[in-house]
């Protein structure tokens, strides 16, 4: 690995692996099915794993974003089990998404890589075994930036495209964003050397026009998923004004959404923190995903935990 992606990685390690020490673990046994190819690229298979409870599973999909600053880390399936385990035991099938990675690979690239994947899990659903209409995405960090842009800017399908995976919707139904940015233009960084962001992830590098286009704060309109903000309020890299900025932004445009600040966490949650956090993306998918769910929900919602 890249050292800038080591470095990287070390810093949302704690972040990544949050559901992997959330909750009971191994109440339900579970399948996996990896290596799914969702796409190629320059010759190059893009995979996903799936991990669908063996009994119980209620038809609903989530697409896990693996993410740490847009580069895509590849492990075990049976290594990652355990942190969607809170989300299994729902009932849910998860399906941890993988992209090309920077350096190599851009954001615009990375979009276009997990938009993909939901129009491919859309299209194959049957044979997965789940709801086509009940997809959900989650992600931390740079996996929720992604999570925020399926969102934000899914679309219909290309009724011209020949590949019929690209005849099919990208639009998700819920989204959950941990620690997520949100406005990718460097004068959105609230730290007085927000440029060194570009050295420490090189995927930030770019140009104002598409900066704005890869930023889901400016692409929020009426018709995007309900989402959830989890954020850290002592957040040094990603600050929660982030989170907030996005919050705000639905909530003109009447998308359901809740914020949630761990005043006291930083880019990782530990503790009480971790576990209210992990409750509270298991009841949004809940509501939204569910038979019953219709998208009502109470609009505007923000809230902090309490110190």
């Amino acid at each position: 690995m890249h050292g800038r992606e080591r470095g990287w990685w070390s810093r949302v390690g704690p972040v990544v692996a949050i559901l992997a020490v959330a909750g009971p673990v191994g109440a339900g046994e579970v399948t996996i099915t990896p290596d799914i190819v969702y796409g190629h690229k320059h010759g190059l298979a893009m995979t996903c794993d799936m991990f669908r409870p063996a009994t119980g599973a209620n038809g609903a999909v989530l697409l896990f974003m693996v993410s740490g600053g847009w580069y895509s880390a590849w492990m075990p399936p049976a290594q990652a089990l355990q942190m969607f385990q809170p989300l299994t035991d729902r009932g849910y099938t998860v399906i941890a998404v993988r992209h090309g990675s920077s350096p190599k690979f851009t954001i615009p690239e990375a979009v276009d890589d997990v938009r993909l994947a939901v129009r491919y899990v859309r299209h194959h659903a049957a044979r997965l075994g789940v709801d086509p209409e009940r997809i959900g995405v989650f992600g931390m960090s740079a996996g929720g930036h992604l999570s925020l842009m399926l969102a934000t800017t899914g679309d219909d399908g290309d009724d011209a495209a020949a590949d019929p995976v690209l005849q099919t919707s990208a639009r998700v139904r819920a989204a959950c964003a941990w620690v997520a940015p949100t406005d990718l233009r460097g004068v959105a960084w609230s730290a007085p050397d927000h440029h060194k962001q570009y050295d420490r992830f090189p995927a930030l590098d770019l140009d104002q026009p598409e900066a704005a286009r890869m930023s889901p704060l400016l692409a929020v309109s009426a018709d995007d998923a309900p989402a959830l903000l989890i954020a850290g309020g002592k957040d040094e890299l990603v600050p929660a004004d982030h989170s907030r900025w996005i919050h705000d932004a639905l909530t003109a445009k009447g998308v359901p959404s809740r914020l949630v600040v761990m005043e006291n966490a930083g880019h990782g949650f530990q503790g009480k923190d971790l576990a209210a956090a992990v409750a509270a993306m298991v009841a949004w998918f809940d509501e939204h995903l569910s038979t019953r769910a219709e998208g009502a929900t109470a609009v505007g919602r923000a809230e902090s935990a309490p110190p």
